[in-house]
């Protein structure tokens, strides 16, 4: 029997985040394509969320940005608008995408109140209709962001949680691949329990929520599952996105595992990324 879209971007997880699909429907893929289907508009923007900054070489990671112009470009597609947010750390990775219509915005690195006042602000003038958060660091239940390793980055990373504030709600789709992204506070109660998971994960909850061995994986099975409902191929192309990858290594982007400046993403080669890909477009149409 052939694996489903959700077993092929579990079935290479290194950090034991399958633990956690007990806990989220069948079909987890499928359900977030159809919630982001039905909450794209004709025009109307898409804020997608994304960059996780890596201590030591000080420069965010090349999973994340992949995915979130995969997911932008396939909402271009369908009439919306792609609308990127990130922190300055990451900006250089999402400036290359120039296809379409797409917008990329810095969001400050401030305080609580600051954050909040400028989330506020910019989805009164966006006035977005879905988010769409891919690896992006999210607030702990202490009010701290922090890596797999538990090292505190509260200093270096925006609080676009305050997007995803209860207080706004937005309708909202999350991806992550180890507990402490944005989203992942769906599952924070069960995460802890899972030893090779963060003992604090995030508290930060979304509407529909898809985990990952690697967070662009789950973004590819998100695409896979829209393919699969629309009937079209959403998911990007093999060479798009070996380009995506070098272009953010060249732009200072670095492999969140390892950290080291080349085009990997989460330790695993670009030629495995690409294999789960195809693997992917094939399950999307079978």
């Amino acid at each position: 029997m052939p694996l489903s879209i959700e077993d092929l971007i579990l079935q290479h997880d290194r950090r034991g985040i399958g633990a956690l699909k007990p806990f989220l429907p069948p079909g987890f893929c499928t359900q977030a394509a159809r919630f982001l289907q039905e909450h794209v508009t004709h025009g109307g923007a898409v804020l997608i969320c994304t960059g996780f900054y890596i201590p030591g070489p000080n420069q965010p990671e090349t999973d994340g940005p992949p995915g979130a112009i995969a997911i932008g470009r396939a909402v271009a597609a369908l009439g919306g608008r792609p609308v990127y947010v990130t922190d300055r750390h990451a900006l250089p990775l999402l400036a290359q995408e120039r296809e379409g219509n797409a917008t990329v915005l810095e969001f400050p690195i401030a305080g609580d109140r600051e954050s909040i006042h400028f989330a506020l602000r910019l989805v009164e003038t966006v006035r977005p209709s879905l988010l769409v958060s891919v690896e992006r660091p999210g607030l702990t239940a202490a009010g701290r962001y922090l890596t797999m390793r538990g090292v505190d980055i509260t200093s270096f990373t925006a609080r676009l949680d305050a997007l995803f504030a209860e207080v706004l709600s937005l309708p909202s789709v999350g991806i992550g691949d180890g507990g402490n992204e944005i989203g992942m506070g769906n599952l924070a109660e069960h995460i802890p329990s899972i030893p090779t998971l963060p003992p604090e994960p995030t508290v930060t909850r979304v509407s529909s929520l898809v985990i990952a061995g690697v967070s662009n994986w789950g973004a590819y099975g998100l695409l896979a599952g829209l393919s699969r409902e629309t009937g079209r191929d959403l998911l990007p192309g093999s060479e798009e996105q070996e380009g995506l990858v070098r272009g953010m290594v060249a732009a200072g982007a670095v492999d969140g595992v390892t950290g080291r400046r080349e085009p990997t993403v989460d330790s695993f080669s670009l030629e495995e990324n690409l294999v789960v890909l195809e693997a992917l477009r094939l399950a999307a149409f079978t």
